[in-house]
């Protein structure tokens, strides 16, 4: 299989994989607005775990309140940054997880950037009693758990000289070469 084809069904496959967690998150999000929206929590695990409806119109920790316009800003740029990083790695196995990372993010920045866009706010339902933790959603698992990843990655998985292939030096080398 030629490079190009490898570059367009690694593209095809996480374009899947986009769509089928934006469609989990937003379907999540549908499930909450359903049936908690006007209702209590409804506890699954009594002092530890519930789920809550909120209409966050904030960030993080409800941090950045009714700052819509800025949050749509941010997510495009996130957004291009990603599609920038996911088209310059290279598709070999060794940047199968920093793609996985990309389509965690993404498809985080997305989920929460559509309710922003229909509802102007995002939905939120999960909620750890036990210790407190601000209410969020499926799109912020996975921001959160792509960061974590990330992070890992970075200090234990990849050296500085893979991302090499994100430079635009890197670009202008391979070209000559070619």
């Amino acid at each position: 299989m030629n490079k190009n084809n490898k570059k367009l069904i690694c593209w095809v496959m996480g374009i899947i994989a986009f769509a089928l967690l934006l469609g989990l998150d937003q379907f999540t999000k549908h499930l909450a607005v359903s049936n908690l929206a006007g209702q209590e929590p409804f506890v699954l695990i009594p002092g530890v775990f519930e789920l809550q409806y909120l209409e966050n119109r904030g960030a993080a920790f409800g941090m950045f309140q009714n700052q819509r316009w800025l949050f749509l800003i941010m997510a495009v740029i996130i957004l291009a940054f990603i599609g920038y990083c996911y088209q310059k790695f290279p598709v070999t196995k060794h940047y199968l997880w920093l793609r996985i990372t990309c389509v965690l993010l993404g498809a985080g920045a997305v989920g929460n950037m559509i309710d922003r866009v229909v509802n102007g706010f995002v939905v939120d339902f999960f909620y750890f009693s036990l210790i407190d933790f601000p209410i969020f959603n499926v799109a912020d698992c996975y921001v959160v758990v792509s960061l974590i990843l990330l992070i890992i990655l970075i200090f234990f998985y990849y050296k500085e000289e893979d991302f090499a292939c994100l430079s635009l030096r890197h670009k202008t080398a391979s070209k000559e070469e070619n």
